[in-house]
C-alpha cells in the first residue's frame, strides 16, 4: 500500500538520440509500447505505492507535462526542468528542493514490474539488479551476500552477473555526498550509490518479473512482445466486424473501429480506437496499431503509430512506425539477412548488433513512402522524409525534405 512519505523521482529529461528517429519529435517517455506510453506503464505499476512523483523533464518537455498534468489516477505529479543535461546525478539533483525523506528513483524510459519496485520498497536502501548473459555491457554489482559494495560500469573482467537496472531507493541523506565529475563529464546517479554503501547497508533485489530497458530502437518490439503475451481478449461493445474476418488468439479492438471483411487477426493483436481494418488485411502476433489507423496490408511483429495509413497492401514486419506514417502501395520492409546473422544498425556512427535475427524498419512521424518502395533490413528513415516510387533505401535517409518551413 502507499506510504505518503514515500515519493518517486522518474528521470525523463534525456534527448535519446539512440532511438533515432523515433525520438527526433518526442521524449523517449513518451514512446508507446503496447499502445500506452513508458511513462503510463511506469506510473500504472506505482498506483497504490506512492502518492507523488517527480518527473524530471527537459528534452520537449512540454509534451510530458501537456500529456499528463498535475494528476495520474490519484498520483500527485511535480516536473522540474533538467535544463541542460549533466548526466543522471545531475538529474536527480533538481529534485533535491522537493524530495521529504525516503524517495525510489526509476529511469524514466525503462519499463519495471509492480512486483520488483514494492521488494525494492520495503528496503531502507535498495539497488535493483538483473542476472544477464553479457555483464560487459552493463554496469554491473561488486557485491557481498546481499549487500552491494559498488556498481562498476562494463566492467572487463567479470566480477558477477548482476546487472544495475537504474532503479533505487534511496533517501534525501544521499544530497549530502558531493559528486565529481566522470571522464565523461557528467555526474551519476551511481557515484551517489557508490558513496551510500561505503557507510551504510545497501541491499539488492534480484529482478523476478521483468525489466525493459530501451535504449535501441529494436528494444520497442521486445517490450511490445512482452506486454501482448499477457494479453486478455477485450473488444470494445461498438466495434463492428463484418462477415468472412477471422480472428485467432488474443486480441484487444479500441472503440469505434471497423474490422472489414477478408481481415484475417492472428493475435496477440492491440487494436486502437477508430481504426478501419481491411478489407483483406492481415495482423501477425506482436502487432500493436495506434488510434485512427488504416490498415490494409501485411502487419507482423509491429507497432504502428496514430493516424498512420497503410492502405495498399503493403508489408511491415518487425519494424516500428511513428504517428501519421503513410506507406505506399507495394512498400516492403526487408527484414532478414540471407546469411541467417544477427542484424548490424548503425546508431551514433557505431555499428551495433542488435541481436535480432529478424529486423525491420524504423520510421520517425510523417514519413511518406513512394510506391513499391523496399527498405534494407534495419534502416531508420527520419521524421518528415520520403521514399520515390520504386526507391531501394540502402541506408539510413534523414533528408526531412517534408519538414514544413
Amino acid at each position: 500500500m502507499s506510504d505518503s512519505n514515500v515519493q518517486c523521482v522518474i528521470l525523463a529529461a534525456g534527448k535519446s538520440t539512440r532511438t533515432y528517429p523515433l525520438t527526433v519529435t518526442r521524449p523517449k517517455a513518451l514512446l508507446k509500447i503496447a499502445n500506452k506510453t513508458i511513462l503510463e506503464h511506469t506510473l500504472d505499476n506505482l498506483i497504490g505505492l506512492v502518492k507523488e512523483v517527480i518527473v524530471i523533464v527537459g528534452f520537449k518537455k512540454e509534451m510530458i507535462i501537456d500529456y499528463f498534468g498535475d494528476e495520474y489516477r490519484g498520483i500527485n505529479l511535480l516536473y522540474v526542468e533538467q535544463k541542460e543535461q549533466f548526466g543522471t546525478g545531475h538529474a536527480l539533483l533538481q529534485a533535491k528542493d522537493l524530495i521529504k525523506d525516503k524517495f525510489i528513483m526509476l529511469n524514466g524510459d525503462d519499463l519495471y514490474s509492480r512486483e520488483d519496485i514494492e521488494k525494492c520498497l520495503e528496503k531502507k536502501y535498495c539497488v535493483l539488479a538483473m542476472e544477464v548473459d553479457y555483464p560487459e555491457r552493463f554496469g554491473i554489482l561488486k557485491n557481498e551476500g546481499k549487500f552491494v559494495k559498488e556498481i562498476v560500469e562494463k566492467p572487463e573482467s567479470f566480477i558477477s552477473n548482476l546487472a544495475n537496472c537504474q532503479a533505487f531507493v534511496l533517501d534525501k541523506s544521499i544530497f549530502d555526498i558531493e559528486l565529481k565529475k566522470t571522464a565523461r563529464g557528467e555526474f551519476e546517479v551511481i557515484d551517489y550509490v557508490n558513496a551510500l554503501a561505503v557507510k551504510e547497508e545497501v541491499e539488492y533485489v534480484v529482478v523476478q518479473n521483468y525489466w525493459q530497458p530501451v535504449g535501441y530502437p529494436w528494444n520497442i518490439l521486445e517490450a511490445n512482445s512482452h506486454f501482448l503475451k499477457s494479453l486478455t481478449t477485450k473488444i470494445a461493445s461498438d466495434v463492428v466486424i463484418e462477415e468472412n474476418v477471422h480472428i485467432k488468439g488474443e486480441v484487444i479492438i479500441g472503440k469505434g473501429t471497423l474490422i472489414k471483411s477478408g481481415t484475417y487477426i492472428e493475435g496477440p493483436v492491440i487494436i486502437g480506437c477508430n481504426c478501419t481494418i481491411g478489407p483483406s488485411a492481415y495482423l501477425r502476433p506482436d502487432t500493436s496499431i495506434g488510434n485512427n489507423c488504416t490498415i490494409r496490408s501485411e502487419v507482423f511483429d509491429a507497432v504502428i503509430g496514430d493516424e498512420s495509413v497503410l492502405k495498399h497492401h503493403a508489408y511491415i514486419g518487425h519494424s516500428v512506425l511513428g504517428n501519421d506514417v503513410n506507406i505506399g502501395a507495394g512498400t516492403v520492409t526487408s527484414d532478414y539477412r540471407h546469411d541467417g546473422k544477427n542484424h548490424i544498425t548503425v546508431v551514433n556512427d557505431n555499428k551495433i548488433d542488435s541481436g535480432r535475427r529478424k529486423l525491420g524498419s524504423f520510421m520517425g512521424d510523417h514519413v511518406r513512402t513512394g510506391i513499391n518502395t523496399s527498405i534494407y533490413p534495419g534502416r531508420k528513415i527520419w521524421p518528415w522524409t520520403g521514399t520515390l516510387p520504386g526507391e531501394v533505401v540502402l541506408k539510413d535517409k534523414m533528408d526531412m525534405a517534408l519538414r514544413p518551413k
